[in-house]
């Protein structure tokens, strides 16, 4: 089966590793276009694209994938199938019609809850206490084509988008492979999506990370790893940000005004007043400067209990 193969992303390339271990075809991988990056803003390869060249795969890097010029390059290469894992862009008709075995994606998600551009972090903040891998049958419905398979894991209780990213990954990439042997087969019916069950989840942003202390300190929990490692969770603490790269529930239910510093009983940590509860830190990063664990900014910093984040 010939494979043409697109994404971006570390986190795509274990699929790429498991379809190389079990001998599959990949005659070409599509990858977004380099990016600057680092201080020197200097254009970094695509992850998967590194994977490529390393193993001696063709890239090809079109920044729209609908153009006619990529197209004709596409066909030229005669796919028998397409596996998609965020691409991050989306497939027209004439892509979609060329394999003789469909496009496939596999998405970090149990679909049809979660379809959109980033449902790890929308299982995490909606308390998910399962998560799993989709592959799927890609149409023009976003994320609405029918179901080849589902494989599900128990969500852990600190896992992060990141993490959790992974795992679904790790479970994603034999059953690709699964998937294939089925699928060319004949032996796979595909299940069509319950579009009543369907939830969506947003494109986030750099300032969706900004904390609401009045919001629950479930709910900031949460928040911290739907968002870690991007876009980073963050307050305001004497005019300049404070990301919150780790924290956890606080037992008990300290007195003060939503985003009050306090200090927690038989804990050398420091917690914060929520809307409703207390929110433990455990790790912080100022600006500017290292993360490290909240008993050693607060040695640094001994104003900091008492003070109010904004």
């Amino acid at each position: 089966m010939r494979i043409v193969f697109m994404g971006t992303p570390d986190f795509v390339v274990p699929l790429l590793e498991e379809l190389a271990q079990k001998a599959y075809e990949i005659v070409a991988v599509y990858t977004r276009p380099d990016r600057a990056a680092g201080r020197g803003q200097q254009p970094a390869p695509p992850p998967v694209k590194k994977w490529a060249l390393a193993h001696h795969v063709p890239v090809f890097q079109p920044e729209n994938i609908k153009n006619a010029a990529a197209i004709t390059d596409l066909a030229r290469l005669k796919p028998e199938v397409i596996i998609v894992a965020a691409y991050g862009q989306i497939l027209p008709p004439e892509v979609l019609s060329l394999p003789e075995f469909g496009c496939l994606n596999v998405h970090p998600s149990l679909l049809p809850r979660h379809r959109g551009p980033s449902p790890v972090a929308s299982a995490l903040l909606a308390g998910d206490a399962v998560a799993g891998a989709t592959i799927m049958l890609i149409t023009m419905d976003l994320d609405g084509g029918p179901i080849l398979a589902q494989r599900k894991i128990v969500i852990a209780p600190d896992d992060t988008a990141g993490s959790l990213t992974t795992k679904l990954m790790s479970i994603g990439a034999p059953l690709l492979t699964e998937v294939l042997t089925g699928w060319a087969d004949g032996k796979i019916c595909p299940q069509s999506q319950d579009d009543t069950r369907a939830t969506y989840s947003k494109l986030h942003t750099g300032g969706d990370g900004e904390v609401k202390w009045q919001l629950s300190a479930e709910e900031i929990e949460r928040m911290v790893r739907a968002y870690s490692p991007w876009p980073g969770s963050y307050t305001w603490w004497r005019g300049k940000r404070l990301r919150l790269c780790q924290a956890r529930l606080a037992s008990g239910d300290l007195h003060g005004q939503p985003g009050q510093v306090v200090a927690l009983p038989q804990s050398s940590a420091a917690g914060v007043v929520t809307g409703k509860g207390t929110l433990m830190l455990c790790r912080v990063q100022a600006a500017g400067k290292r993360e490290m664990s909240i008993d050693e900014f607060v040695r640094g910093q001994s104003d900091f209990v008492g003070s109010l984040l904004s």
